[in-house]
């Protein structure tokens, strides 16, 4: 459940209001298993290797520009609650999270270039994230942003969030096959908007076609997109579910997925 419930949004993710935050400077690398920082204001990057590590109730801001990388990066396992994550010194090449075996809940993410980028065994739930940064150019060129982004990854969920990178952006959620096999995917209940289009499943990579085991039901669609595409897949994907996905403005059921490479 949402903290206070209903459509996440500022009042309802990151940082509890009246949490007093204490000051951690420089980059963390958080190690030891089952480790919890709490009510913390990080001012540097965190890089995840322990296994069941917490970070909660947090600002995580990053440093110095720093490219390739993200604000957060988990590479062992974590739980990542009532955190807002706003990068210090946005640039063309940082994200807000790279996640795998992690649990993201009521996590405000705004001004990186993709918010997440979703690893195997990912959920993120009841959380808010928008407004990412657009760079005409960058490292090699214009940014491509999404608020989630998996590449040949699996088990992924996304439940009851606002995801709604921006009018420049290229998709609220893209799914690819660059790096393996993607699948074993649910999105749920989401407030989807921004982007060419909505949703963007694309089959490309290295992975088996056609892509299957990606379920959308029940999600509410805007309309700021620059086609009108709450969903594109590309000729070799084909969703196992989709259902109950409406315009978000009158509650009429959004058109058929796109279909193209």
């Amino acid at each position: 459940m949402s903290r206070g419930g209903g459509k996440p949004a500022a009042g309802n993710t990151g940082v509890i209001a009246g949490t007093a935050l204490t000051v951690l400077t420089g980059d963390q690398t958080l190690s030891v298993d089952n480790a919890v920082v709490s009510n913390a204001d990080i001012r540097g990057y965190v890089r995840i290797t322990g296994k069941n590590v917490t970070i909660r109730n947090s600002i995580v801001r990053g440093g110095a520009a720093r490219c390739s990388a993200a604000v957060i990066e988990v590479v062992g396992s974590a739980v990542i609650e009532d955190v807002e994550i706003a990068p210090a010194n946005p640039n063309a090449c940082l994200d807000g999270v790279w996640a795998t075996a992690t649990t993201l809940t009521r996590v405000n993410i705004h001004g990186t270039v993709d918010g997440v980028k979703a690893g195997n065994d990912v959920v993120i739930q009841d959380s808010w994230i928008h407004d990412l940064t657009f760079f005409s150019t960058g490292a090699p060129g214009a940014t491509v942003n999404d608020a989630v982004d998996t590449r040949g990854k699996r088990r992924i969920t996304l439940r009851h969030n606002v995801l709604y990178p921006g009018a420049e952006a290229n998709a609220a959620f893209q799914i690819t096959q660059e790096g393996g096999a993607s699948g074993d995917v649910r999105v749920e209940n989401n407030w989807l908007d921004g982007g060419s289009c909505v949703l963007n499943f694309a089959h490309r990579g290295g992975g088996p076609t056609p892509m299957t085991g990606i379920a959308v039901v029940n999600n509410r669609f805007g309309r700021n997109t620059r086609y009108v595409c709450p969903i594109l897949i590309s000729t070799q994907t084909t969703l196992s579910a989709n259902s109950g996905n409406v315009w978000d403005d009158t509650g009429a059921p959004i058109p058929a997925p796109d279909k193209h490479d």
